[in-house]
Parts: structure tokens; C-alpha cells; sequence
């Protein structure tokens, strides 16, 4: 479908359990997203959020089904093209996932170099991405010295700073009180009205209401669309 970014068409998905046995995650999980379109993926702890998120980056592949974004698909995509395919995207933990003893800065460089970027372009893009979130002057602070707020800020600097079509983020005001967790989702609005697509898993359903945009539930292993209002 032309403008559509992701798309995932009668996906189906199981894990192997302890006794040989497969256990089934989603049996037919439909979505399309659009380029620059904002959306929540909400149900409860366990429910499948994060299996959709490994799903876009391909860390797993459907059984039945496919999975797109952009013109990478799961089931036509080589596994040398799949670092490719993440280069394309951002994502943003709940629980930071920052390099303990590298400054901020150092964090985000670190996405860079992993793409073969050096000097000045390396200074000039971290730079740009911090100021963005509103964290260059703590660039050289190392993730200790950093509020929970301020980690979560550095983790989508790091998950920008390679201009990705489509943000995912897990959780990401799940370890933060109310207020910090506001401020985080209003960064993550400002990037999708600057053109970012933005995909995020949350069971924060304060947060969807108090800023709503497309809701998307989990249920019983299938994607729902859900008013927001009525959570």
C-alpha cells in the first residue's frame, strides 16, 4: 500500500517451550502503519507487545505470515541485510541499555561508529541528536550521574541520532514517576510531528489517554484498534 511504512499480514508466532512443545504468542496479527504516523500498541505485561516489536527488527521471523517495513520483508529478507534493515530504525528500552562507563555522548556515538562513521560527521550528528532532546549539556555525563529521565532522554538520542524512518519504544516511561513520564512522551510527540514514525509498546494507559493518538490493543493473539477514550 503506497505511504505505508509497516505492515505485518496474518502473522503468526510461537515460541518453543521447555518441554518441545511450541507456545503461541499470535495466531493472525494484522497492522499497517503509516509513514510519519504515531500509534500505541497497549494490553498487559505478557500479552505479545514486545514480540511485535521483535518482530519489525526481525530478531524473530512469523511462522505464517510476513512482516514489512519499508521494502524489507521477512520472508524475501537475507540475514546480511537485516543489520540494514535496523540502521532504518530506533528503539528505545524501558530499561535504558546505556554502556555504563561511556559519557552520554560516548552512548551515542557508539550507534554511529557501528554504521562506519568517523570525526567530525560523528561530533556534529551526536551533537544535533542531544539537542534535540534536550540533554547537550549533559553530553559528557556518564549514565550514573543521570536521572531516570535523563537516561531514558540519551536512549532516543542514540535511537535518532542515525535519522531512522520508525521509532520503536518499549515501555519507555515505565520506569519513571508521572511527571518525568510526561515530559518523555512529549519528546516523543515533538519527533513524530517532525516527521518520525513512532510505534510504542506501553501498558501505561494513563499515558494514552492523557495523550491520545491511534490505539492499538492485543487481544487473544490479534490486533484490535481501540478508542482510547474508553480505557
Amino acid at each position: 500500500m503506497e505511504g505505508t511504512l509497516v505492515e505485518l499480514r496474518n502473522v503468526a508466532v510461537s515460541y518453543p517451550g521447555h518441554s518441545g512443545e511450541r507456545l503461541e504468542v499470535a495466531d493472525d496479527l494484522s497492522l499497517s502503519l503509516g509513514k510519519g504516523e504515531m500509534a500505541y500498541l497497549i494490553g498487559p505485561t505478557g500479552s505479545g507487545k514486545s514480540t511485535v516489536l521483535k518482530l519489525l527488527y526481525m530478531d524473530i521471523k512469523p511462522d505464517f505470515g510476513f512482516v514489512r517495513i519499508g521494502h524489507y520483508q521477512s520472508d524475501r529478507i537475507a540475514d546480511k541485510e537485516i543489520p540494514f534493515l535496523r540502521r532504518s530504525l530506533g528503539v528505545v528500552f524501558q530499561d535504558f541499555q546505556l554502556l555504563p562507563d561511556r559519557s552520554a555522548f560516548d552512548n551515542i556515538a557508539f550507534a554511529l561508529y557501528a554504521t562506519g562513521k568517523r570525526g567530525r560527521v560523528v561530533k556534529e550528528r551526536v551533537m544535533q541528536a542531544l539537542t534535540r532532546v534536550g540533554l547537550s549539556h549533559r553530553a559528557h555525563a556518564k549514565p550514573h550521574e543521570l536521572s531516570g529521565g535523563e537516561q531514558q532522554r540519551a536512549c532516543i538520542a542514540r535511537a535518532i541520532v542515525n535519522e531512522p524512518v520508525l521509532l520503536l519504544a518499549d515501555e519507555p516511561t515505565g520506569n519513571l514517576d508521572p511527571r518525568v513520564a510526561d515530559e518523555i512522551q512529549k519528546l516523543l510527540i515533538k519527533l513524530y510531528k517532525e516527521g518520525t514514525a513512532v510505534l510504542m509498546a506501553t501498558h501505561d494507559y494513563r499515558i494514552v489517554k492523557k495523550f491520545p493518538a491511534r490505539t492499538l490493543a492485543l487481544v487473544k493473539g490479534r490486533l484490535v484498534e481501540v478508542d482510547p477514550e474508553t480505557l
